[in-house]
């Protein structure tokens, strides 16, 4: 393998993004009997996976629950959907949740940003705790109709969740494996009922919110039925959240490790939505997906048997320097930059227009606020322990 240092080195990433520490693979793909799956690392073999989804399927959290199990919790989950079920939920969802919802969203999202920096007091403060978490959540929330005092419960399911997870595997009798998949059951079963409680009223009396629209959508004669909705608000809720809270986080640890693209970029404020976007290449918050083969395929030249899982390094694609020029700068004019940080093809990320909307707004605001914004050099970072994502459960800043 070969190695480079990189400004990020000082932090504690998850040991197994090693990329992250300038580390290139050996092999595109390559098998890891640790774990009984495929690692893909490449770009061009992540794109034909991503794009192939009759060979490659995304229905694979099902193979660790029972078929009961599993048409309870992931019917409705977009994540979780191949065709042509996905297709029929994308389109009934994408009916609600609408480029023009977002739009809209703007000003909201500015005064709420506001609002949660007005709280901060002292020259320090966990940018994770104060922003970059509950900016998403109450947006979320409020799309969704849900009451803004019940986010500390979502919170708590989310988090559950989250700190469950981990590194997956083929093997039978994981116990740890088993112990986290329950966790991470019991944390969705939560929110699920409390979710579904809300779709009642919601059809009993429809409000002016995202879940009654959910609740009255019809394609061809056809509408999302409970569990459905439940699972594809819990999905929204869960990843909706983390995936904005990571990428402002990210970009802050960015910023702070190069700082003089912070200085370029506070200059030259017409930089921020290609900083986003280069923050998502160079600290892909969702870090990997998971597919399993349905025939026998040949792939960055291994052959792959039909049935075998396949963990697909997003974060590691974005670093192909057969794909990125010099893939460990930070470059936040990067041209082209077909970064896949929220994914491609069917399964490209629904979220996606929000979270760049919402980073947008809050890193502006960040730079109009506070003209210096570092990592406290006394009190590091801490980062989630799940090998999925990338991105912080603390991030304490100073600001003089």
């Amino acid at each position: 393998m070969t190695t480079t240092s990189t400004p990020l080195d000082k932090w504690e990433m998850h040991p197994r993004h090693f990329w992250l520490r300038g580390i290139r693979p050996e092999a595109p793909v390559e098998y890891d009997p640790e774990v009984g799956m495929w690692h893909v690392y490449g770009y061009p073999e992540t794109l034909e996976i991503l794009s192939d989804p009759a060979t490659y399927s995304s229905e694979v959290a099902a193979r660790y629950v029972s078929p009961e199990q599993a048409a309870v919790a992931f019917d409705g989950n977009l994540t979780q959907a191949d065709p042509p079920e996905h297709q029929k939920l994308r389109k009934l969802v994408g009916r609600t949740f609408t480029l023009k919802m977002v739009a809209e969203l703007e000003s909201r999202i500015a005064a709420l940003t506001h609002e949660l920096l007005d709280r901060i007091e002292g020259d320090t403060f966990d940018l994770a705790e104060a922003l970059a978490y509950p900016l998403p959540v109450i947006v979320i929330c409020d799309m969704l109709g849900i009451p803004r005092e019940d986010r500390e419960l979502l919170k708590e399911w989310a988090d559950q969740s989250l700190m469950a997870s981990t590194q997956l595997t083929t093997h039978q009798g994981d116990k740890a494996q088993e112990e986290s998949l329950d966790t991470q059951a019991e944390a969705a079963m939560a929110m699920g009922f409390y979710i579904l409680e809300l779709v009642t009223r919601r059809r009993a009396e429809p409000q002016d919110d995202l879940l009654s629209r959910l609740v009255e959508a019809e394609v061809d004669g056809e509408r999302l039925t409970d569990r459905q909705i439940v699972n594809f608000a819990n999905l929204l809720i869960s990843a909706g959240h983390i995936t904005t809270t990571m990428l402002l986080g990210n970009t802050i640890l960015c910023l702070d490790a190069f700082p003089d693209v912070d200085r370029r970029v506070r200059e030259d404020r017409s930089l921020v939505p290609t900083l986003l976007e280069e923050s998502l290449r160079y600290l892909s918050p969702l870090a990997a997906g998971y597919r399993v083969t349905t025939r026998d395929v040949e792939i960055g030249g291994v052959k792959i048997p039909e049935g075998d899982v396949l963990e697909v390094w997003f974060s590691a694609a974005n670093r192909d320097a057969r794909v990125f020029q010099d893939p460990d700068v930070f470059d936040p004019a990067r041209t082209p930059n077909p970064q896949i940080g929220f994914g491609r093809g069917i399964h490209f990320c629904l979220g996606a227009p929000l979270a760049r909307l919402e980073g947008r707004v809050a890193m502006n605001i960040l730079f109009d606020r506070f003209p210096r914004l570092r990592v406290d050099p006394d009190d590091k970072p801490t980062f989630l322990t799940s090998p999925e994502f990338t991105g912080v459960w603390r991030l304490p800043i100073r600001v003089n």
